[in-house]
């Protein structure tokens, strides 16, 4: 028996027959879809390593059955950049040094991400803290994430009112 998903990943629409409904959205992504950014860390949802944004709100793709998600709008780290246009969380990455040793790398970058779009940010290093602590760093750059967070809030914040 086979189960049909559709799904929008990283803007491009995706049918998909699984062989088997327990697949989950990370299997799904690495090995089906061959998009490696997001990692498989622990495998339990306790590290953040495969959050990938689900309709722009962040989720653990190792605990998300890919047939729950039929007809979901699905962002990996691939589809944060425009062509050559690094997302503006990606840069602030960057300009602070948040960046570890890879592996969780993508997604702190994603739930980040969906940390700003839920309006949960708030410019508070606090509320920062707490947002992304579902995301294990290995490489213990959690100052520099909290500061390129809030960084990226405020330039997106600018991006918004420029373009109102």
């Amino acid at each position: 028996m086979n189960w049909t998903v559709r799904l929008t990943v990283n803007g491009e629409p995706r049918t998909l027959a699984l062989d088997d409904p327990r697949v989950t959205l990370l299997d799904l992504l690495r090995e089906r879809l061959h998009l490696t950014g997001t990692k498989k860390g622990c495998d339990r949802g306790q590290c953040g390593a495969c959050t990938v944004l689900v309709d722009g709100r962040r989720i653990n793709s190792c605990l998300t059955l890919a047939v729950s998600l039929d007809g979901a709008a699905i962002t990996t780290i691939e589809g944060l950049a425009q062509g050559d246009r690094l997302h503006p969380v990606q840069e602030a990455f960057i300009a602070h040094d948040a960046l570890q040793c890879g592996f969780c790398t993508p997604g702190q970058i994603m739930s980040a991400v969906g940390l700003i779009n839920e309006g949960h940010a708030g410019g508070d290093p606090e509320r920062v803290r707490e947002g992304m602590s579902g995301n294990l760093c290995r490489c213990s750059a959690y100052v520099g994430i909290v500061e390129a967070v809030l960084d990226a809030q405020a330039t997106l914040a600018e991006d918004k009112e420029r373009a109102a």
